[in-house]
C-alpha cells in the first residue's frame, strides 16, 4: 500500500472512531475503539517516536472531536505506540524490521495478527480504563468493562485490519 493510500485510510478510520464515540454507545462495559489496531498498523518504517507523535495527535483528535476527557484516548494511545515495535518483533520477528516489510493477514497468519492486536487494545484498555475510573469505580466494574471492551474491540479491529495492512501480493 502506497503511503497516501495508508494515510486516508487512516484518516477515514479517524473519523469512524469519532462517529463510534459519538453515537454508539452500548453499555457501560463496553468501550469500543480502532485506535490501537490503527496505532499497531503504522507502516514499519516509522520510527517509534515518530508513532508516539501521531499516536497523541490521533488519540487528541478523537478527544477533541468526540464526547469524553480531552486527553484520554491520547494517554492510553501512546503507550501502545511505545510497544508496538516489541509486539510486532514478539510475534513476527525482527526481519519484519531488517527488510522494512508491512505485516497482512495473508502473509503472517491470522493467529499471530490476532494476538497483536489483542496485545494492543489490552494495553490500551488498562490505561484508558484505568485513567477513566480514576480510582472512583470498584476492581470488579473495572475488570468487566476491560474484558467485554476487550473482545468486542478485538472483533471490531479483526473487520478493519485488511484495510490498514493490506496483502500487496495481488
Amino acid at each position: 500500500m502506497r503511503k497516501n493510500e495508508f494515510f486516508l485510510v487512516y484518516a477515514l478510520l479517524l473519523a469512524a472512531q469519532c462517529v463510534i464515540c459519538n453515537y454508539f454507545y452500548l453499555t457501560p462495559y463496553v468501550s469500543l475503539s480502532l485506535l490501537p489496531v490503527m496505532v499497531l498498523c503504522l507502516p514499519i518504517r516509522i520510527s517509534s517516536a515518530l508513532a508516539m507523535v501521531i499516536a497523541f495527535a490521533t488519540g487528541l483528535a478523537v478527544d477533541a472531536l468526540s464526547e469524553g476527557l480531552l486527553g484520554l484516548n491520547a494517554l492510553a494511545l501512546v503507550p501502545v505506540a511505545l510497544a508496538r515495535d516489541g509486539i510486532l518483533s514478539l510475534l513476527f520477528g525482527r526481519e519484519l524490521f531488517a527488510r522494512k516489510e508491512d505485516f497482512t493477514v495473508h502473509k503472517n497468519g491470522l493467529g499471530p495478527v490476532t494476538l497483536a492486536i489483542i496485545l494492543s487494545q489490552a494495553l490500551f484498555l488498562a490505561v484508558y480504563i484505568w485513567a477513566d475510573g480514576a480510582g472512583m469505580r470498584p476492581f470488579w466494574f473495572n475488570f468487566a468493562r476491560w474484558a467485554a471492551s476487550l473482545a468486542a474491540g478485538t472483533a471490531l479491529s479483526l473487520i478493519v485490519v485488511p484495510a490498514l495492512a493490506p496483502d500487496t501480493r495481488k
